[in-house]
């Protein structure tokens, strides 16, 4: 085998409860993460060169900055038969959104290398080198809703493959999920919404109105997302919510005639993905 392909698949989170923070400054969390069909495009080759050649559409990711490159060297550090690699990265989720672009990049990186030079990584091993890169990573392995806790790094699959219809909108601005983290810890807060158990009762019982009805979000304390939210609640959206740390916006309708009648109402104001929620009965994306 001298090359993979892979479609790193965007998340939404249905619920995203940050909790204390630890010692070493990552954050305790308890998250639904919720694939869906908006993707970027992987290739991974085989290169003759011992090195690390990114190839994409967003000249900016084209650096040593980038979390795949990262990927890469912790992994070359470790296995002396891995050679260098050729990727080529066809962007399409939006970038500082909300949607884990990088993570579930990151995340399909670590797992076509495990295939292409068969290094038979375990699950612990995957987990640790994912979570030692991001909390969004090792959930963004999974092609299917989880849930999330500890620093993202504690995955229990959620058995559901209830397909409902959401629409993505993206404001202009971009959020820094650093940043958005420093807000929230400069605040007074308190720790006591739990709505996960509702919304995984909620996907295992194909159940759409109990699940727009439990949406929450910590990062809607210093993101407002408000406006962007009554305009899909005033455009058939049964429920609205931020996505990670922002600034993208989603909302879960009812049906495909409704989903497309918000995406007509609100397409010329903001960029909009009409999508789908994403439960693959194998889980993970490889």
């Amino acid at each position: 085998m001298n090359k993979v392909y892979i479609k790193a698949r965007a998340k939404v989170n249905l619920s995203l409860e940050i909790l204390d923070k630890r010692e070493d400054n990552y954050h305790n969390l308890k998250s639904v993460f919720q694939k869906i069909n908006l993707y970027d495009e992987i290739y991974i080759y085989k290169s003759k060169n011992d090195d690390f050649e990114l190839e994409t559409n967003i000249e900016e990711l084209n650096s040593k900055d980038n979390i795949i490159y990262k990927a890469y060297i912790k992994l070359k550090k470790r296995f002396r038969a891995i050679s260098g690699v050729k990727v080529i990265l066809n962007k399409r989720i939006p970038m500082q959104a909300g949607l884990a672009g990088g993570s579930t990049d990151c995340a399909s990186f670590i797992l076509g290398m495990n295939k292409l030079f068969n290094l038979n990584l375990s699950k612990k091993e995957i987990t640790d080198l994912g979570s030692s890169l991001g909390a969004d990573v090792v959930p963004c392995m999974y092609n299917k809703a989880v849930l999330a806790e500890g620093i993202g790094n504690v995955i229990t699959k959620i058995n559901t493959n209830f397909k409902y219809y959401i629409l993505v909108v993206k404001p202009e601005i971009s959020c820094n999920t650093k940043e958005m983290y420093n807000k929230l810890d400069s605040k007074q807060r308190s720790f006591k919404i739990d709505v996960a158990e509702n919304l995984i009762n909620a996907l295992e019982n194909n159940n759409i109105e109990l699940l727009a009805n439990n949406l929450y979000n910590s990062f809607e304390e210093v993101v407002d997302a408000k406006s962007i939210k009554d305009e899909l609640i005033n455009n058939n959206a049964l429920g609205a919510l931020l996505s990670g740390s922002g600034s993208c916006v989603f909302g879960i309708f009812r049906n495909k005639e409704d989903v497309k009648f918000a995406y007509k109402n609100l397409k010329d104001k903001y960029k909009t993905y009409i999508c789908n929620s994403y439960n693959s009965s194998r889980g993970k994306i490889l």
